[in-house]
C-alpha cells in the first residue's frame, strides 16, 4: 500500500491565537435581546409596531370594549344605587318606573354583547353577574312557576277575584262588565275604582242598587272607590286611617283618606279578614311636564300619600290573630323598594302561580304588558291553591286577580 503523501507544513499559514481573537466578532452581554421589528423609521405622530409583531389597536377597535364596560360598571352602580333609594326618597320615582324585567335583560344583553371581545368578555361578565346577583329581588321572576304541576282544589276551597276596574264601567258595556264578574263565580270580590269621572274630577259611583241587582246574594260593604261583595256574611267592616296625609283636593275625601278597607267575614265558623286595597299611584300619567315644578311636587304628594297607607295597611295587620287575604292595585313593582313596606308576616299568593313572569298592567293600554301592580298577600294559616291574572276583556287596563284559597 502506498501511503498517503504528507503535506509539508511549509503550506500551513501560521495564524496566532492573538489573530484568531481578532477575527472572531465581540458580542456585548449588554446589548437588548428584543428588537423592534420594522426596519424602517418611525416619525413622531406614527402608530409603529409593538414588540412580539403585534399590533397596535385602533380607536374604532377600543370603543366599543370601553363602552361595554362602562355601561357594565354604570349598571352595576344604578341597580346598587336603586336598592338603597327606591321607595325611600321621592325624587327617585322616575326609576321606580322601570320594568322589573330589566334587572334582567340589561346585564344579560351586556354579557351577550362583549363575548366577541377578548379583552372585555371577562370584565364585562363579572360586573353584569354582580349586577344580577344584586338586583335579582327586582325582577319579578317566578322561575319555578312553570314547573308547579296544576292540582285540583278542594270543593270547599273559597274562590277570590280582585280587581282594578278603571272607572268601574262605561255606560254602554255594563252589560258585558257585569257578565265578566258573573263568569268568575267567586264567592268574594274585592274591586276597587267604584266611581266615576265627571268633567276630569273623580266623583261617588252611585251603583249599588244594579250591582245587587246584576250579582244577588252578596253581602256588600263600600267606602269611597273600595267594594267588597261576599256570599259570607260580613261582621265587621272597617276603613283604615292613614295619619300624615296631604289635605284632599276634591270633596270626595273617602277617596282621598281610605285605601284600605278591611271587612271581616265569616266563613264556615271562623273569622277571615280579607283586606281590599288600592294604594296610590306613584305619579299621575297625563300630568304636569316633566321639566315643570308642578311635576315633582306631584310626585313628592303621592308618595307623602303612599307611605301612611303603608304604615296603616302593615298596623293593622300586625294586630289582627284572623286569618289574613290582602289584595288589590298596589300601584307597586317587584322592582320597587315599597315591597318592603308590605307585612313581613305575610306571603305573596305568587308561589302557587305558574307564570314564570306574573303581570297585570297594561292589559290592552298603550304600555306593554310587563309590570305586576296588583298582589294578593295572605298569612301562613291560608293556603293559596291556585292564583293567576285574568283577561279583563277590554274593561280595564288591568288584569283580574284569581285566587283559589283554603283557611
Amino acid at each position: 500500500m502506498t501511503a498517503p503523501p504528507r503535506t509539508p507544513s511549509a503550506m500551513i499559514p501560521s495564524v496566532s491565537l492573538a489573530d484568531s481573537a481578532a477575527m472572531i466578532p465581540s458580542v456585548s452581554v449588554a446589548e437588548p435581546t428584543a428588537a423592534v421589528v420594522d426596519d424602517g423609521p418611525v416619525r413622531v405622530g406614527q402608530a409603529g409596531s409593538t414588540v412580539a409583531g403585534a399590533p397596535t389597536e385602533r380607536w374604532w377597535q377600543r370603543w366599543p370594549r370601553r363602552t361595554l364596560l362602562a355601561a357594565a360598571t354604570l349598571w352595576l352602580g344604578f341597580t346598587t344605587v336603586h336598592l338603597l333609594l327606591s321607595g325611600r326618597l321621592w325624587w327617585w320615582r322616575l326609576a321606580d318606573l322601570l320594568p322589573p324585567i330589566v334587572f334582567l335583560t340589561i346585564p344579560v344583553l351586556l354579557a351577550a354583547l362583549a363575548s366577541g371581545s377578548r379583552r372585555a368578555r371577562r370584565p364585562v361578565a363579572l360586573l353584569s353577574l354582580a349586577a344580577l346577583l344584586i338586583g335579582a329581588g327586582l325582577t319579578g321572576l317566578n322561575l319555578p312557576g312553570p314547573l308547579r304541576l296544576a292540582q285540583p282544589a278542594p270543593s270547599d276551597a273559597l274562590r277570590v277575584v280582585s280587581w282594578n276596574t278603571e272607572y268601574w264601567h262605561s255606560a254602554d258595556r255594563a252589560t258585558e262588565f257585569y257578565d265578566l264578574l258573573r263568569t268568575q263565580r267567586a264567592d268574594v270580590y274585592l274591586l276597587q275604582e267604584y266611581l266615576d269621572e265627571v268633567g276630569g274630577e273623580v266623583v261617588r259611583a252611585d251603583e249599588l242598587d244594579q250591582v245587587r241587582q246584576q250579582l244577588p246574594g252578596y253581602h256588600i260593604a263600600v267606602v269611597g272607590e273600595l267594594l267588597t261583595l261576599s256570599r259570607y256574611p260580613i261582621v265587621a267592616a272597617t276603613p283604615l286611617s292613614a295619619t300624615g296625609l296631604p289635605p284632599p283636593p276634591t270633596d270626595f275625601t273617602d277617596f282621598w283618606n281610605h285605601q284600605v278597607l278591611r271587612t271581616d267575614l265569616l266563613i264556615d265558623g271562623r273569622v277571615v279578614s280579607a283586606y281590599n286595597v288600592h294604594l296610590p299611584v306613584p305619579l299621575w300619567a297625563g300630568g304636569p311636564s316633566l321639566f315643570s315644578g308642578a311635576f315633582h311636587e306631584a310626585i313628592r304628594t303621592q308618595h307623602e300619600r303612599r307611605v301612611p297607607q303603608f304604615r296603616a295597611l302593615a298596623a293593622d295587620v300586625a294586630d289582627n290573630t284572623n286569618p289574613i287575604l290582602v289584595a288589590g292595585d298596589l300601584n307597586t313593582s317587584p322592582a320597587m323598594g315599597d315591597t318592603h313596606r308590605l307585612p313581613p308576616q305575610l306571603r305573596d299568593a305568587s308561589y302557587a302561580s305558574r307564570s314564570a313572569y306574573p303581570v297585570s298592567w297594561s292589559a290592552g293600554g298603550p304600555s306593554p304588558l310587563l309590570w305586576r301592580l296588583d298582589w294578593a298577600l295572605v298569612s301562613d294559616d291560608v293556603e293559596v291553591h291556585r292564583y293567576e291574572f285574568r283577561d279583563p276583556a277590554g274593561h280595564s287596563d288591568h288584569r283580574l286577580q284569581f285566587l283559589s284559597i283554603s283557611v
